[in-house]
């Protein structure tokens, strides 16, 4: 399996998060557009449990790194958390499978990342894109490193040690700094 990337425009975004939730479910997009806005891995943001949420912050513990993740939820990301409170009371977790609301004898269970990884894969091949579930992720850093260009930052939010993994990671490439290199001319 090739690398996912980071979208890299506010329209392709959009586009599959509308793919998502005419060929899935809204469901799927929401996993889209949440996972967009809080930069987490996937096996963290398909286990977030409501009452992981307090008020307007997210706080959980990383299973890969053990570090302590206390995300501030913006508006955008409150409104479509609390939509799915409100369709889903009973709801243990924030994308939970609803297959085991079909099975009333086992215990709630979140989606699985194999479903949103196929759903992820499948959009990305019709748009000509290799999109998977970290593509959530190197999103959220890319932009916020082209509204910033400060790596720190991003280095903070993405809870990594190393500038170069980071500028890799979210695909700030050598054709990039060129065009930098560029664009600003003093």
């Amino acid at each position: 399996m090739s690398e996912v990337q980071a979208i890299k425009d506010a329209e392709t975004v959009q586009l599959i998060g509308h793919l998502l939730s005419i060929r899935y479910h809204r469901q799927m997009a929401d996993v889209w557009y949440i996972g967009l806005n809080l930069a987490l891995r996937i096996s963290d943001l398909l286990a977030i449990r409501f009452d992981d949420i307090h008020g307007d912050r997210l706080q959980i513990k990383e299973r890969k790194t053990g570090k302590i993740a206390d995300i501030q939820l913006n508006p955008k990301t409150l409104a479509r958390i609390e939509k799915i409170r409100a369709d889903h009371p009973d709801h243990v977790y924030l994308f939970q499978s609803h297959r085991c609301q079909q099975i009333k004898q086992l215990p709630p269970k979140p989606l699985s990342r194999r479903a949103v990884t196929l759903a992820f894969q499948q959009v990305g091949q019709e748009l000509n894109l290799s999109l998977g579930t970290h593509s959530m992720r190197k999103t959220r850093g890319y932009m916020l490193y082209q509204a910033t260009k400060d790596i720190g930052r991003v280095m903070k939010m993405l809870r990594h040690t190393s500038e170069g993994i980071t500028l890799r990671y979210i695909g700030i490439t050598q054709e990039d700094v060129d065009n930098d290199f560029i664009a600003l001319e003093i």
